[in-house]
């Protein structure tokens, strides 16, 4: 697949991500249906899609975990198992043995530690990556308290750092306000929209609607297939979320923040 081929249908594309036909079966399953999309560099794009529709499958393909069985899937350029860092995910269930006593600052390091070199680079000292990345999440003040004593949004944080000093362009967060309050998720935002002024990639999967609006530059509504994908205002219409959550989308048509119209 060239940038001609690009679902973005631009003559100059400068999408860094480019799914073309994705499919992804589990077993007699078929969760991800002929996907296509694409996403351009330094946007915040939201994925959203009910449970089970394939946000967590997808965030899998695009970073080698998961293959697909039919279909092309570049990131700038390149294919799933040639990433060579350009891609950092923090995926939705953190695999963290949280009676370890493991503290900000050392969660954070693990982050610079190459696969194939994991005893020679184990060491939990500061360094100034991680030092800045802490700062930008602003968590350096708590870079010495134990990751089992954060709460949700700070936890957040320190992945988000985590995923900071592996340099990575494009950052995927799965469910990243999942058991996190409304308090903290603005403040996660706000890290999230400097990292985007900054030139990073972000895409964030979640299933809930609340303030979509206000959040994201982009949506891309799956579910199994891509439903939609643009503005908050262009795609988060009844028909679509009909498409993504059954008859009780009508529910959600209306729903946003100061607004929640009934019928009857």
């Amino acid at each position: 697949m060239s940038y001609l081929d690009c679902p973005c249908k631009q003559e100059k594309c400068e999408c860094c991500i480019q799914v073309v036909d994705a499919c992804v079966e589990f077993e007699d399953v078929l969760v991800l249906d002929e996907v296509s999309f694409s996403v351009g560099r330094g946007v915040l794009t939201g994925v959203l899609g009910p449970n089970g529709g394939g946000k967590s499958t997808l965030f899998n393909a695009l970073v080698g975990i998961q293959s697909i069985a039919h279909g092309k899937i570049l990131i700038n350029g390149v294919t799933p198992d040639n990433l060579n860092g350009l891609v950092s995910y923090v995926p939705q269930r953190e695999l963290v043995n949280w009676r370890f006593p493991l503290s900000v600052k050392d969660v954070v390091s693990l982050g610079s530690i190459k696969k194939k070199s994991f005893l020679s680079n184990f060491d939990f000292s500061v360094s100034k990556d991680i030092e800045e990345a802490l700062r930008k999440v602003d968590m350096w003040s708590s870079r010495d308290i134990l990751v089992s004593d954060l709460s949700g949004g700070q936890r957040q944080r320190a992945f988000i750092a985590r995923a900071l000093i592996q340099k990575a362009e494009i950052i995927l967060l799965d469910e990243a306000f999942s058991g996190v309050d409304v308090g903290s998720q603005e403040g996660l935002i706000t890290v999230l929209r400097d990292l985007r002024d900054e030139g990073k990639t972000v895409l964030v999967a979640t299933h809930d609607l609340h303030s979509l609006r206000d959040r994201f530059d982009n949506v891309l509504c799956i579910n199994r297939h891509i439903c939609a994908q643009g503005s908050p205002d262009e795609v988060l219409t009844q028909e679509v979320l009909v498409e993504l959550y059954g008859s009780h989308g009508n529910m959600f048509a209306s729903h946003q923040i100061g607004s929640h119209d009934h019928d009857g």
